[in-house]
Order: structure tokens, then sequence, then C-alpha cells
């Protein structure tokens, strides 16, 4: 605790995640079911990041953009992960406010960091689809790496100034946070500082650095789906639409529950179920987006195959 100047209040240091609930049968349960989650994040994002560094079939502007995403999904699993795993394990569920407000700036800049690059890679889809003589002239690497610069410095500039204003609020009490990650609206609701400012500022910043990448997106999948509805062939139709279904769903799954996740009104009834979604795009999409790219991705298949099969022969020869 620390007394603040000149003032009767006590400013809390510490805050107290209440995360899934006091059930001691489930903790080790669920220390189990997220360990396993983090470790399949990583390396199924970490695999997918070898196979684009190393395969130079796969160094286009797609995969690229997808080696981005894949770095940024291991950033976000370790931002929520290792300090839920030692929870459940420890029972420990104190959190200094310095470290909470830590979490929050990260996790802010990479889930706006990742509504750019989504954009990005829609984009890319556009004009690989619509613009397919163009596309060549305008997705060169020193373009990509300027964009993917640009998303970095666009999430950096918005999550620095909300972490300004919010660095300079008081804790009083009380300390119990109602979710198992450090958010915007669960801490705020703690401070006995006034909010007006903050609140206001951040949802300005919000507006302009998620609806520009959303409205971005969802123009270049209105173009392309209205492309690929113009192809003759059925067959020709449904293997446009494969190359950009990965995507499509990726894109899906993580603005939907980004909507619920902020859109649901804060209240007790609603609290759990925003708990559920939260994990999908913090946990579950990082998890999910390299089977959805392996899987329905011939080219990643393909890498793969291939860096199995040398495995294989590299053992056989080692028996021999």
């Amino acid at each position: 605790m620390e007394k603040g100047e000149g003032k009767n209040e006590t400013y809390i240091t510490e805050f107290i995640r209440l995360g899934f609930g006091n059930h001691a049968e489930l903790q080790h349960l669920l220390f189990l079911l997220f360990l396993v989650t983090y470790i399949v994040t990583m390396a199924g994002n970490i695999l997918i990041i070898a196979l684009v560094v190393t395969d130079r079939h796969l160094h286009t502007p797609m995969y690229f953009f997808l080696e981005n995403l894949s770095c940024l999904e291991t950033s976000l699993s370790s931002t929520i992960l290792p300090r839920m795993l030692v929870g459940f394990l420890t029972g420990d569920k104190n959190i200094s406010v310095t470290f909470c407000i830590t979490q929050f700036y990260f996790l802010s800049l990479f889930v706006r960091v990742e509504c750019y690059l989504l954009a990005l890679m829609s984009y890319d889809r556009y004009l690989a689809k619509c613009k397919p003589l163009h596309y060549t002239g305008l997705m060169k690497v020193r373009i990509c790496l300027q964009l993917a610069v640009v998303c970095q410095m666009n999430g950096f500039i918005i999550v620095t100034i909300v972490i300004c204003l919010m660095s300079q609020l008081h804790f009083c009490g009380p300390n119990k946070i109602n979710h198992f990650l450090c958010d915007f609206t669960p801490m705020i609701k703690l401070s006995c500082s006034d909010t007006s400012l903050i609140t206001l500022v951040t949802f300005i910043l919000s507006f302009l650095g998620t609806l520009p990448p959303f409205l971005l997106t969802l123009m270049s999948y209105i173009f392309i789906i209205s492309t690929i509805l113009r192809i003759p062939s059925t067959i020709g139709r449904r293997k446009a639409f494969y190359t950009c279904s990965s995507h499509l769903i990726v894109v899906t799954i993580y603005y939907a529950t980004l909507i619920i996740v902020y859109m649901l009104p804060d209240t007790d009834t609603l609290r759990d179920l925003n708990k559920v979604f939260s994990l999908f795009y913090t946990v579950l999409t990082p998890l999910a987006n390299p089977f959805i790219y392996s899987l329905r991705n011939r080219d990643v298949k393909e890498t793969l195959s291939k860096v199995i099969s040398k495995y294989i022969k590299l053992i056989e020869i080692e028996k021999q």
C-alpha cells in the first residue's frame, strides 16, 4: 500500500485477478490444458516462421505477412499464458499494478498491430485476385517491409498514448479484477482518479486504430468475392476461393470475437461470457492459426512434407 500525498486515500500496489474462479480441483486441470495450448501454439507458429524463412518458394508477400502474423501470435501468447500457468500452479493470483499495466500495454499493442496486419494480408489477396497484372509492381519486398513497419508504428503510437495516461491513474481499492488478464475496462473500474479523459481518448484512438483496418479488410473481401463470382468455371471459382479461405477464416474468427468482447455490456451476467470470448482472440486464435494455414494451404503443406521427408531420410542414413 502507498499513501497519497496530502490525502487520506491509500493507493494499492497489487491487484488480485480472479481468473476462472477458486475451484481448487480445477486448477491443475486448467494448468495442464493451458500448458499444452501454449506449447502447441509456440511450436506451430515457430514452425510456420521456420518454413517461410528456409524455403525460397515461400519468399513472397503473402508468406512474409504470414511470418509476421506468426511472430505476433507467439508474442501475444507469451504475454498472457506464462503468468496464467504460474497462477494455476501456485495459486498466486496477486499481480502488481506495474506488471498489470505492462501486460495491458503489450496485449493492446499486439492486438492493434494484428488488426493492421490482417488488413494488409487482405489487401495482398485483393491485389493478387483482382489486380494480378499490377501485383508484382505494387507488392515489392521494400514496400512490404515499409507496410509492416507502418503497422507496428501505428500500434505503438496509439497504445503508448493510452499507457501514458493510464500510468497517471491511482488505484485505491477494491483491488479484485474479475478477469484472467489485465484489460482496459476492468482496470479503469478500480481507479479512484478521474478517468473521463483516458476513457474518451482510448475510445477515439481505438475507433481510429480499429475501424480503418477493419473496413480495408471488409472492402478487400467484397471485391475478392465479386471477382471470384465472375469466374465462369465452377472449378476455377472453387480454386480461387480456396486460396483465400484460410485468411478469411482467421479474419472472421478474430474480428467476430474482438467485436463481441468490446461491444458486450459490462454486466455481472455477461462477465463470464466476456472471459470466454477473450480466450478466443488471445489464446485460441494463436493456437488455431498454424493449423488453419498449414492444413488449408497447399504451399505450406508441400514445404512441410519436404521437411519431414528430409528428416526421415536423415534418420534412415544415421541408422545405416
